[in-house]
C-alpha cells in the first residue's frame, strides 16, 4: 500500500480487468490512505470503481479492497450474488449466515463492533491464491463509510455479511486473514475440497490439533549441526 496513491491510468475504462497483487506485495502491508470526497467523485476514482467491480465478479470474489489491485486507497467493493449463495449448500450457508449481498462501495471505512463473539469458518483471500484457512471474526458489525457519491452510509451486518466486512477492511490496515486464521488450518483450496469441505469446523479444528509437544525450537540444539 503506497503511501499516495497512483493516479488512475486514463486508458482505464469500464472494461478493464486489473491485476490482483499477491500477499508478499508491499502495498497489502501498508495502511491505506482516505479520500475526499470531491476525489471520489472525480473521475479517476470513478473509473477505479467500475474496474475493481468488474475484477471482483471476474476473479470471482465476493470483496476487493484497492490495496489487492496495487492501489493504496481506502476502498472496497463487495457484492455476494444470489447464485453464489444458491450454489451452496443450503445447510452450510444457514450455518455461515450467508446472504446476498448486493453490490456497495465502501470509502474511508469505519468497523464497529455489535458483536464480539468469535465466529470459526473457513475464507480465502485473492491476494493469498488457492489457499483457505479457519479464521475467527467478530459474529455482528457496523461499518459507517462513503459511498461512491462521497455520502455518508452506515451498513449493519452479522454472520456471512459481516465476515466479508471485516475481510476486506482489514486490507486497508495492511492486514491479511493469514495473520488472524488459525495456522494449523492453512490449506490448498485442492486439498480443502478433497478432505474437508464437507467436515464441521470444530471437527476440523480437533483433527489438526497438536497432539504433543512440538520440539524445543533451535534453542536446544547441542551444536551447530545438532545431535
Amino acid at each position: 500500500m503506497t503511501a499516495t496513491a497512483p493516479t488512475a491510468p486514463t486508458a482505464l475504462t469500464t472494461s478493464t480487468i486489473l491485476k490482483i497483487v499477491q500477499a508478499g506485495h508491499p502495498v497489502l502491508r501498508q495502511k491505506a490512505r482516505p479520500l475526499s470526497p470531491d476525489e471520489i467523485r472525480g473521475p479517476d476514482v470513478q473509473r477505479i470503481i467500475e474496474a475493481m467491480r468488474e475484477t471482483m465478479r471476474d476473479a470471482p470474489g465476493v470483496g476487493l479492497a484497492a490495496p489487492q489491485v496495487g492501489l493504496g486507497l481506502q476502498l472496497v467493493v463487495i457484492e455476494d450474488k444470489p447464485a453464489y449463495v444458491e450454489r451452496g449448500d443450503p445447510d452450510e450457508m444457514r450455518a455461515r449466515g450467508r446472504t446476498p449481498v448486493p453490490f456497495q462501495v465502501l470509502v474511508n471505512p469505519r468497523l464497529n463492533i455489535v458483536d464480539a463473539t468469535p465466529v470459526e469458518f473457513f475464507e480465502g483471500c485473492l491476494s493469498v491464491t488457492d489457499m483457505m484457512m479457519v479464521v475467527p471474526r467478530l459474529r455482528a458489525v457496523r461499518v459507517e463509510a462513503l459511498d461512491h457519491t462521497g455520502s455518508p452510509i452506515s451498513l449493519s451486518a452479522d454472520g456471512w455479511p459481516a465476515r466479508i466486512l471485516q475481510h476486506e477492511i482489514d486490507h486497508l490496515r495492511g492486514v491479511l486473514c493469514i495473520d488472524r486464521m488459525l495456522s494449523r488450518t492453512f490449506m490448498s483450496t485442492r486439498n480443502y475440497g478433497q478432505w474437508w469441505a464437507n467436515t464441521p469446523v470444530p471437527d476440523v479444528l480437533r483433527a489438526v490439533a497438536v497432539t504433543e509437544a512440538p520440539d524445543a525450537p533451535l534453542s536446544s540444539a547441542t551444536g551447530p549441526g545438532g545431535a
